[in-house]
């Protein structure tokens, strides 16, 4: 700031300099005459041409010589000429001219050095007295919110660019539909909910059926981030809420949009904080201005979190968020969908299939979707592409989950046997169990903080999963750790990541999934929860030493069984993995129809394929 004010100094001294140079300029001192010089001169016919400017006269000679003279004030010059004795005839041949001085210029050289420097100091005094309001302001000015009105209908988002989330939609367009006709509810009694609690995981479109909501309804939206509305001093958080509301309810009927609550609304009486805790302060706000004393139905609020287990119970019932609409990860009907809309200005090749492309995305959120295709065109520029193809689509699939590929990483031989074999022992598994999910990619190319992977999706859309599932995973995940110790007779540090997902999986169907038959059907162990810090820290142990040993014995004995399991099935088919080994250390990657090609002359295939 310092080096910014001493350059602008800097720049105002120079064209000062420059305007009083150009105005007092003064021209090169000229040789003087007399009047009487001049006559003889201009009777010896020497003068080329005079300039009269009121009583100088610039005089040039016809040698270039010029010079200067004065003649008598209030007289014309050619009267002066004529009582000195001038000739007429002479006088003729002489070039007269008379000039006046610019009135801008005159009053300009009055003026300037008198009002220049004043101008100056009451520029400064303004500048510094500006300044010192400006930090007077921002200093009672905390308690005004940086609320926002949705007014970019460039991009203007409306419902139907919303694919799936049909359910979520629907109550969303009833309030849309009562901020355009509310005579049709109010005549039968029905009163809109105050506020729509949008609940679900990151990326699952809350924020863009808020947009849709703001192109649908046509009345101000107003939208803020619920972070905005706490800073470091106290009572500033409620001081804003009060601020959004009022601005919300003299523009009414009018949409607030909530974004993140969860920074504000999480349980209260946590012991963090106190009494005076700056963020309860402003929950307590936020809860009175939705439903206190003061009841105004004509703003609605709508907010947006992907945590409402941490929100506080006052803030979730019924006349403040009388409903919460949950958005759930996309079906595969949804994410072929969205595929379908984020493909529209990419050019794709005739042969691609969003449906395949939509199989192999279990679990995607609509912005990883989104996401997915935008790489898939990256990658098809780096390519020096014009269009995009499946392939290009494949590939960015992988990324998206395990990070781009390293085929530069340079291995041994051996580590590439390793690799390929690990992985085959996932990929036979997997094809051998009747409650696993088929294979449709095996590849030993690094990825990411992976040297290979095995990727096996589900025939249809799962939103259950049984025992044998499970154990069919669990075995599956000791395919390596077994392949590895059958062929080379000792396991490396490939299989560590495999084991540890597994013990997670065993422990999950003891602990939590009551799927132990000695356990009975119970659930061990209560996560506990800083709602200040918003993240699981400890799981408390409701259960004995006893209990424990017996835990642990549990999820040692489903390992075991996956393991004897695992042991059993690549004993048996050792030919077909060396089969599958071989093709990967030759080709790097296999895809489903490659990999069942090497399954059919050993009359094994896949469930469902």
């Amino acid at each position: 700031m310092l080096y910014k004010n001493i350059l602008w100094a800097a720049l105002t001294l120079f064209c000062i300099t420059l305007i009083f140079s150009f105005l007092f300029n003064t021209p090169a001192k000229l040789e003087s005459m007399t009047i009487n010089q001049l006559v003889t001169k201009i009777n010896s016919g020497e003068v080329q041409k005079i300039s009269v400017q009121e009583n100088n006269l610039n005089i040039e000679l016809k040698d270039g010589t010029k010079v200067v003279a004065k003649k008598e004030a209030e007289v014309s010059l050619s009267q002066t000429l004529y009582n000195y004795g001038v000739k007429s005839s002479e006088l003729q041949k002489v070039s007269m001219e008379i000039t006046d001085e610019s009135s801008s210029k005159f009053w300009m050289s009055i003026l300037i050095p008198t009002l220049l420097p004043l101008i100056i100091i009451i520029g400064v005094f303004w500048y510094i007295s500006k300044q010192a309001k400006a930090g007077a302001s921002q200093a009672f000015s905390f308690g005004k919110s940086n609320l926002k009105l949705f007014g970019s209908f460039k991009d203007r988002v409306t419902f139907k660019d919303v694919a799936g989330l049909k359910e979520a939609k629907q109550e969303l367009e009833e309030v849309v539909d009562f901020l355009k006709n509310p005579k049709k509810f109010l005549e039968i009694g029905a009163r809109i909910p105050r506020g729509l609690l949008l609940m679900g995981a990151p990326g699952t479109g809350k924020t863009l059926l808020a947009r849709a909501v703001a192109g649908e309804s046509g009345v101000p939206f107003f939208y803020i981030s619920a972070s905005e509305f706490v800073e470091m001093f106290v009572g500033v958080g409620a001081a804003r809420t009060r601020d959004v509301f009022q601005t919300a309810k003299r523009a009414a009927p009018s949409i607030l949009f909530i974004d993140e609550i969860d920074a504000v609304g999480r349980e209260r009486g946590t012991g963090m904080g106190g009494g005076h805790d700056e963020r309860e302060q402003t929950l307590n706000q936020i809860l009175t201005e939705m439903d206190g004393f003061e009841r105004d139905s004509r703003v609605i609020v709508i907010a947006a979190t992907n945590r409402p287990d941490i929100l506080d119970r006052a803030l979730l019932r019924p006349g403040r968020f009388d409903r919460r609409v949950v958005l759930d990860l996309p079906d595969l009907n949804d994410r072929e969908a969205i595929l379908k809309i984020h493909a529209k200005e990419k050019p794709l090749e005739k042969s691609v299939d969003l449906r395949k492309i939509a199989v192999r995305t279990p679990g995607f959120s609509g912005a990883d979707l989104a996401n997915l295709m935008n790489e898939a065109a990256i990658l098809a520029a780096r390519t020096n592409k014009k269009i995009v193809s499946q392939d290009d689509i494949y590939l960015s699939i992988e990324k998206v989950i395990l990070g781009p590929e390293k085929r530069s990483r340079l291995i041994s031989k051996k580590e590439k046997e390793i690799t390929a074999y690990h992985e085959a022992g996932h990929a036979l598994l997997a094809a051998s169990l009747k409650n696993s999910d088929p294979v449709h990619k095996v590849s030993i190319i690094g990825r990411g903080r992976v040297g290979g992977f095995t990727m096996k999706l589900p025939l249809e859309e799962n939103h259950l999963t049984t025992k044998s599932q499970f154990l069919a995973d669990l075995t599956v995940l000791m395919g390596g750790y077994v392949a590895e110790k059958e062929i080379f007779g000792e396991m490396s540090t490939g299989a560590s990541s495999d084991l540890k997902e597994a013990t997670k999986l065993a422990r999950s169907l003891v602990t939590q999934f009551g799927m132990s038959e000695k356990m009975g059907p119970m659930t061990f162990g209560d996560t506990q929860e800083m709602v200040f810090l918003g993240k699981e820290i400890s799981t408390e142990k409701n259960y004995s030493e006893k209990i424990a040993a017996e835990i642990d014995s549990e999820v040692k004995i489903f390992i075991d069984l996956a393991h004897k399991t695992a042991q059993k099935i690549i004993g048996s088919r050792k030919k077909v993995l060396d089969a599958i080994a071989n093709a990967l250390t030759e080709k790097e990657t296999l895809e489903q129809e490659d990999f069942n090609a090497i399954l059919k002359p050993f009359n094994l295939k896949q469930v469902g394929v």
